[in-house]
């Protein structure tokens, strides 16, 4: 008998019968009751099903190449110069249970080099400004077979932005764009880049011009007026973000290697179907009464343990994600089906607009795997992260309220994120208006020669990396009439420039003086990722 489909996204309409709903609140759950009548909840679609043979699907998409690319095969022989370079730890999240979908790309791709005598090759993660991986980290993305094989001998590194020998211009856009690029892979005969489409915003061009870059090429879109252009990450037609590395992604086909792009795409499958987690995919209304038992032990657990033994427990997590799809071959040929099998995957029809948005947060975002979801991280994943996930129109309607829950703690990773703190304790403390933040302090942060060591020494976000995640959420800022934080610490709420609420009905009446007292509501049940196709 043929398995079921998944049952597509679906949108909630609240009434008296209804649950509560659960909210993920940094390293912990809230169970919320909504206002029936006039809520309403988007749940994201269950996973689609894996690839039956996704080696074998991996060997055929580097034999069978869309658009104009050769096979791999063809591109490779003795003497070629090949770089693979691949997705840093800031996905998936959270990350996969092994082998990671970049290690099953990298061996495949491997194997072909070594077919075809290939002995001239180098493994890059593309970090950008992000922090350095761990060997564990690099073990995990790659497999113990592929890091023993290159980490000893130096062929398999992280990439330095900073490394003033190791980076090289490439040209400039007609926009003035500088177009940046490590040294090894501009040089090389072939770039083989190794990607994971966790959203539709990931690959393509931003694969090599942002992965790959540097400070001269990211400042260009990086910056609030690019963000507050783009009017969503995800839409690629409405965002300048995506416009900016495609410009830089022509100067890279004229002036830097020959691109065989790979990306792979994963369902959402991030708790599983059985297990601990499980219940944290399910829909309220259907949970069984081992679901709710399984859920209240879950949180009778997390109570008396402190922030830092939580977190050791959400991060140990692998998700059980299955791969969707593999396509190979020439970069936009790629990036298309790519996307559209993002949007199969996470579109969920929703009509109209919202007076009030509300969002759980949860522990993890791009910037804090293995480390602590500051405050300043807290903002990028609302403002920038969730409230972007649409096609269309911003779920909330110009000048609404955004509600999101987190304990947002003043509290930060001294080693992964030291700038961080400056900008938190110094820069927010003096204005939290990005293009005011931008004229006075981005140069600053981003030459000091401390913050430089830290990111090149050790496992630190380059110093201007918290000014761009406060940039990402500058679309939202200028869109939103007031941000609220359910159960965040108030002095740290307020240093962002928001309102802190101790209860979801106290927030609900913060919002009453911008949107009136009986506002719609839409909260957006979120992860699994979803995106809202808003019409």
């Amino acid at each position: 008998m043929p398995a079921l489909a998944p049952r597509p996204g679906f949108v909630l309409d609240v009434d008296g019968s209804t649950p509560p709903i659960m909210f993920h609140h940094g390293e912990g759950f809230r169970l919320e009751r909504l206002p029936a009548g006039r809520s309403r909840v988007i749940y994201p679609r269950e996973p689609l099903p894996g690839l039956r043979d996704p080696d074998a699907a991996i060997r055929r998409a580097l034999r069978e190449p869309v658009g104009d690319s050769d096979p791999l095969p063809a591109l490779l022989r003795p003497g070629t110069k090949l770089t693979i370079a691949f997705d840093d730890i800031s996905l998936p999240l959270p990350p996969m249970a092994a082998p990671d979908v970049r290690q099953r790309v990298i061996e495949a791709v491997l194997d072909v080099a070594a077919e075809a005598g290939v002995d001239d090759v180098e493994l890059i993660a593309a970090l950008a400004l992000h922090r350095r991986m761990t060997e564990a980290e690099l073990r995990h993305a790659v497999g113990d077979r592929v890091y023993d094989a290159f980490a000893p001998s130096g062929r398999l590194y992280n990439h330095d932005a900073e490394d003033p020998s190791g980076m090289v211009i490439l040209g400039t856009t007609p926009h003035g764009e500088v177009v940046q690029m490590n040294r090894r892979a501009a040089e090389s005969d072939l770039l083989v880049y190794v990607n994971i489409n966790l959203v539709s915003m990931d690959g393509g061009w931003k694969s090599t011009a942002t992965g790959l870059s540097g400070y001269p090429s990211l400042r260009h879109h990086h910056n609030v007026r690019t963000m507050q252009a783009s009017k969503s990450f995800m839409d690629q037609h409405r965002s300048e973000l995506h416009s900016s590395n495609w410009r830089m992604g022509k100067v890279i086909q004229r002036h830097g290697p020959k691109i065989f792009q790979i990306e792979t795409t994963l369902n959402t499958d991030v708790f599983g179907r059985s297990g601990p987690m499980a219940v944290l995919q399910k829909r309220e209304w259907e949970w069984s009464l081992r679901d709710r038992a399984t859920f209240s032990a879950l949180q009778a657990g997390l109570r008396p343990l402190r922030p830092n033994a939580r977190r050791s427990i959400f991060h140990s997590w692998r998700a059980p994600y299955a791969m969707t799809s593999v396509q190979a071959g020439e970069v936009a040929a790629v990036h298309e089906r790519t996307t559209a099998k993002v949007y199969e995957q996470h579109l969920v029809p929703v009509e109209g607009q919202t007076d009030i948005l509300t969002m759980g947060l949860p522990y993890l975002c791009p910037y804090n795997v293995n480390s602590i979801m500051n405050p300043i991280l807290v903002m990028c994943t609302g403002l920038g992260y969730v409230f972007n996930l649409y096609r269309g129109r911003p779920l909330v309607r110009e000048g609404g309220v955004l509600i999101m829950s987190h304990p947002c703690r003043w509290e930060f990773d001294p080693v992964h994120h030291p700038s961080y703190i400056d900008f938190f304790e110094e820069v927010l403390a003096d204005t939290t208006d990005p293009v005011e933040i931008e004229a006075r302090y981005e140069k600053q942060f981003a030459e000091d020669e401390w913050y430089r060591h830290l990111y090149r020494t050790s496992y630190a976000y380059h110093g201007v990396h918290p000014f761009y995640m406060w940039y990402w959420g500058a679309h939202a800022l200028e869109h939103l009439g007031r941000v609220i934080v359910v159960g965040g610490e108030p002095r740290a709420v307020r240093r962002l420039g928001f309102m802190p609420a101790s209860t979801l009905s106290d927030a609900l009446e913060m919002a009453s003086d911008v949107v009136g007292h009986h506002p719609t509501i839409t909260h957006v049940h979120n992860p699994p990722i979803l995106m809202a196709d808003v019409t």
